[in-house]
């Protein structure tokens, strides 16, 4: 599959937006005391990971 290119500047920013997120849980996984809340934030920075991932397959 050939991407044009807005196509291929819309991936990036999809990529860059989920690794910022995964960023942004981290941290705020790593402040939080409540375990449920500690743990709520590492699921979604792991999700948004996977996610990242999965799109750049799309990158070649």
């Amino acid at each position: 599959m050939t991407l044009n290119h807005l196509e291929l500047q819309n991936l990036r920013h999809l990529i860059g937006a989920h690794q910022t997120m995964q960023k942004k849980f981290d941290f705020y996984a790593s402040e939080v005391q409540d375990q449920q809340c500690k743990q709520m934030f590492q699921q979604s920075a792991k999700a948004c990971q996977q996610t990242s991932e999965k799109l750049m397959t799309f990158l070649g």
